[in-house]
């Protein structure tokens, strides 16, 4: 037990789903695990463990934003013996093929700061996601019929951004959506020695102003969390 996560030794799998929404935890594991009994409710931010095809899974709230998911994966990877981790959750569209309800895998993630920053001081450490997620997603969702984007994201600081300018030049280079955790959660992935993958869904849409409702962004996600779960166990 740790001080955001309060699930007993050896109640949270090896593998972890990690949607920033609680709410969004609670909804995959009753609809994708078996068994699933609720592990953590520390603060409102929900931890469930179950199975899937025979597969232990645990699927744990990170919060939003770098530095509360930076609280629940250190504590996953060095409390609980977290292997994997895939971040299961909503970005924003910025190329014009990326469209709402969209997947897209994260191979890198661009910021301007994460929780780490201090650690690489005038160093721009490059996270990325690991090959064998990343291979074994783009399968699973290819086997599922959906042609899923493969490249590079961008990990936001806030929500309600106010540069324009910066969102024009990572369109200009190919970045394709934005959201707020991958980063740091790619980053103590490598510094552990631990895998990692952000898969993503398509939410709203930074060029067009397009946007789910709420509901939906909660629980119509489920290609994403078929996706990560195929990965992590392909």
């Amino acid at each position: 037990m740790t001080i955001h996560i309060g699930a007993e030794p050896g109640a949270i799998a090896e593998t972890v789903l990690m949607p920033g929404d609680p709410l969004r935890a609670k909804w995959a594991a009753e609809t994708f695990l078996q068994d699933a009994v609720c592990v953590n409710e520390v603060r409102g931010m929900y931890g469930f463990t179950g199975t899937w095809r025979g597969h232990r899974v645990s699927i744990q709230g990170s919060g939003m934003g770098m530095p509360s998911l930076s609280i629940y994966a250190n504590e996953l990877i060095r409390d609980f013996g977290a292997q994997t981790l895939i971040r299961i959750g909503s970005a924003g569209g910025m190329q014009p093929q990326v469209k709402l309800r969209d997947v897209v895998l994260a191979i890198t993630s661009s910021t301007l700061s994460t929780p780490s920053r201090g650690i690489f001081r005038e160093l721009n450490y490059a996270p990325c996601a690991d090959w064998g997620l990343l291979q074994a997603a783009h399968a699973a969702a290819i086997a599922k019929g959906l042609t899923p984007h493969v490249g590079g994201i961008y990990s936001s600081d806030v929500f309600y951004d106010e540069r324009p300018d910066l969102n024009e030049q990572m369109t200009r280079h190919g970045i394709l959506a934005v959201e707020m955790e991958a980063a740091e959660l790619y980053t103590l992935a490598a510094r552990h020695g631990r895998r990692a993958l952000a898969v993503l869904t398509i939410s709203d849409h930074l060029q067009t102003g397009e946007a789910l409702p709420s509901a939906d962004r909660q629980s119509s996600f489920s290609d994403m969390v078929e996706i990560a779960l195929e990965a992590a166990f392909a």
